[in-house]
Order: structure tokens, then C-alpha cells, then sequence
């Protein structure tokens, strides 16, 4: 039977921006007056939502605000959202890195922490020593971490490098060490930030593998991490965090849902809010669907149609878009090269449309990325993630969850003879 292991009551932070520490001597003796009479905090009453997209009003911000949450031995949590959205903020708050403002955070059993790159590590120690310092914080003997020393080293693949002092790692190194570390020594809970971007390739299959037995374990895991594909395969259960509050807690295909239809999903147009200093910008996208709501039947002619405007004459540009899904994925992409068309050869405006006559695209939402590049310098112009979006349906069939781990991509006519 599975027990409660984090416990999180009303949880808020309040922030005061601009400021390193808790505010003047003024504001201290002010908030320890209403302290000692147990009353509220008086700052507290002013806080401002946490929107970084609004400039402030107020000195106050509420980082975070009534976060109620449980988790359960061997579960795997994601916490998704949108950049500013608190995620880190709570992490650092079950990791004891800060403490909340208001509020209580109960938790039953050790805990491993890897919330930015290189957490936990003194930069003048060897890797060796980190690991042996990582190792007594989490109250470990020397024998016991010795035990598991081969075992980090071999699944970091630092090993050359074991006996060098971390300041020289670089930043992928550092987070090799540091997620085998917390992997491998005993702790019954594993707390990690979106660090393992910073990873390869393989180093991510690795960990993605490690963090599945670890729960397989009995170990809990707290992940959060922009990768839909990572917390789609990873994780049961998922908070979705909005403006420093819990906008939706539930089954991770409803979170992933609720995060693309209320925080990614942009419209099926795209018009570029400012002039940006470069030398091309796209300043329209435009999904050109079959139905007028921004839906697009299944097996009908889909057309793309781009804007780009350029402040000088370009000889080698090429133009570029891709068509992800729900998970980032990208299912088509398109290209064209300067030399196949005159494309920006004159500074102005210049009308690009691209059309699929029978794209095989399922049931779901897409989401529209858009490149300009330099194609003898390989160099990137400029580029726009979701710049629009669009759904696809077929005779009136809505599909309301996005894809899971093996689900077909493609759905096609067929005949039974």
C-alpha cells in the first residue's frame, strides 16, 4: 500500500523585486512588530501576481501562491508550465533551499536534489571528492559510498576526468556527475529541474532509463521539464503551474492537454508583434485551413502562407518550417533554397506560401515552426517555436487527448478485399 511521503499545505512565496535580501531595516522591523502580535505579514497584503510578461506595480510578487499537492511513495510527479510559471521556485522550496512564506511542506524519507548544473558541488574539489561530499550530506558512510562509486563513475562516463577539480568540467560534465550521483546514492526521493537538457543525447536516454527503474524501486520522482515527450513517457500524474499557481493537477494527458490549449496554442495566425534587429523577420504565418474555425479536416489540401520582410537583399537564404505535435515532435518538414526560387534577393516584403496536397497528419493539435537561415553559412536568421497552431478532425470526430508513448502517427484509407 502506498503511502503519503510530501505533504504540501498552502504553500506561498513572496518575492520583493529588486532586492537581495528580505528588504530596508525599516520593512524588517515593520514585518517583526506585526510578527511578535501575531498578525500577517503587512507586505504580504500587497503582493502582485507573478506575470512576468506585466511590468510591476508593486515592490511584491508572489512567486508562488496556496499550492496544495500530495505524492505518494513511488510515484513519478511532472510539474509543467510555462517559463516564470513557479516551478523552479517550488522545487527549491521542497528541497530546503528557501523557505516558504506562508504555508507547511511535510516530507517523510531522504532526499536528492539536481536543480541547476552543478548543484551540491564545491568547484576547487576533484569529482571524486564531490562524490564523497554529495555522499555524506545525505548521511552515508564512507564504505557505503564506496560500494557505489564504480557505478557513478561508469554511468557519468567521467571517469578520465574523476581526479580534476569540477571548475574545469564543463557544463554537461558537470551534470553527468551530478544526476549519477544523485541516482545512485540512497535517498528515497529525487527532486530534478529541467538540468538534463544540458545533456546529450544519450546521456538523456541514460538518465530517462535510471529515473524509470529508480521508481521501479519504490523511489519517488519530482520532474519537471519543457520536453512533452519526456513527461508523456516518464510520468502518471502532472501539475500544470500558471502565474505561481496550480492551474490543473491530474493525469499527465489531461496536464499536457490543458498546458497546449491554455498556455502554447497561439491561433492559427501568427503576426509578429515588434520590428526585431535582424536582417529578415517573419511578420505573418497563416494556416489556411479547410474550415473557417481554424480546423482542418483530414485528407484535404493544407496551405501555409508566410511574410517575411527583409532589410537588405539576401543571396542565400533559405526558408524552412516543420509541423510538430502535441509532444514537439516534428511530424513534416518543408524547405526551400534561394537557388531553387528567388526568395529575398530585394529588401522588402516577400510572400511565401507553401501548400500540402494530402497531408497525413492524425487526429490532434500542430503547431506551426518557422526558420530563416543562411544556407552557406549554415547560420540561423531567425526562428519562431509555435508560431500558429491548427487541429485536425475528421467527419466531425473530435479527439480530445494528445498522442501516447507507440500511438500511430498517421491515419490512412484502406480497402478489404
Amino acid at each position: 500500500m502506498s503511502s503519503t511521503v510530501i505533504e504540501v499545505e498552502n504553500i506561498s512565496k513572496l518575492y520583493r523585486l529588486g532586492e537581495v535580501t528580505t528588504g530596508t531595516l525599516s520593512h524588517d522591523l515593520n514585518r517583526w512588530w506585526h510578527k511578535i502580535r501575531g498578525k500577517d505579514d503587512p507586505y504580504a497584503q500587497v503582493g502582485q501576481t507573478n506575470d512576468r510578461t506585466r511590468k510591476s506595480t508593486s515592490e511584491y510578487v508572489w512567486a508562488l501562491k496556496d499550492i496544495n499537492f500530495t505524492v505518494q511513495q513511488g510515484e513519478v510527479l511532472g510539474i509543467i508550465g510555462r517559463n516564470g510559471a513557479g516551478k523552479s521556485t517550488l522545487l527549491k522550496l521542497l528541497s530546503r533551499v528557501t523557505s516558504p512564506t506562508q504555508g507547511s511542506i511535510k516530507i517523510r524519507g531522504r532526499f536528492a536534489s539536481l536543480l541547476e548544473v552543478g548543484t551540491g558541488f564545491h568547484p576547487e574539489l576533484t569529482g571524486r571528492e564531490n562524490v564523497y561530499l554529495n555522499g555524506a550530506i545525505l548521511g552515508m558512510t564512507r564504505r557505503e559510498i564506496s560500494s557505489k562509486l564504480d557505478e557513478i563513475v561508469d554511468f557519468s562516463g567521467c571517469a578520465a576526468y574523476l581526479d580534476t577539480p569540477v571548475k574545469r568540467y564543463s557544463s554537461g560534465m558537470k551534470v553527468r556527475l551530478a544526476f549519477a550521483v544523485a541516482a545512485h546514492l540512497r535517498s528515497e526521493i529525487l527532486i530534478v529541474d529541467e538540468v538534463l537538457a544540458v545533456g546529450d543525447i544519450e546521456f538523456q536516454k541514460k538518465c530517462m532509463g535510471k529515473m524509470g527503474e529508480a521508481t521501479r524501486d519504490g523511489r519517488t520522482v519530482l520532474f519537471v521539464s519543457h520536453n512533452m515527450q519526456a513527461i508523456s513517457t516518464l510520468t502518471t500524474r502532472c501539475l500544470l503551474m500558471r502565474k505561481g499557481t496550480c492551474f490543473f493537477e491530474g493525469s499527465t494527458q489531461e496536464a499536457i492537454a490543458a498546458y497546449l490549449e491554455n498556455e502554447v496554442s497561439s491561433g492559427n495566425e501568427y503576426v509578429s508583434p515588434e520590428p526585431k534587429d535582424c536582417v529578415a523577420q517573419i511578420v505573418r504565418a497563416k494556416v489556411e485551413t479547410s474550415e473557417p474555425s481554424g480546423t482542418h479536416v483530414h485528407g484535404q489540401p493544407l496551405k501555409i502562407h508566410f511574410e517575411v520582410e527583409t532589410k537588405e537583399p539576401l543571396q542565400n537564404a533559405s526558408f524552412s518550417f516543420q509541423i510538430t505535435d502535441n509532444l514537439h515532435q516534428p511530424i513534416v518538414h518543408a524547405w526551400i533554397f534561394d537557388s531553387d526560387r528567388p526568395l529575398m534577393r530585394t529588401a522588402g516584403r516577400h510572400k511565401i506560401t507553401c501548400t500540402l496536397p494530402n497531408p497525413r497528419l492524425y487526429l490532434g493539435n500542430y503547431f506551426i515552426n518557422t526558420y530563416i537561415a543562411d544556407s552557406r553559412s549554415k547560420s540561423l536568421i531567425e526562428n519562431i517555436e509555435s508560431a500558429c497552431s491548427f487541429r485536425v478532425e475528421m467527419h466531425n470526430h473530435h479527439r480530445e487527448w494528445p498522442w501516447q508513448e507507440n500511438t500511430c502517427k498517421y491515419l490512412e484509407d484502406w480497402q478489404w478485399d
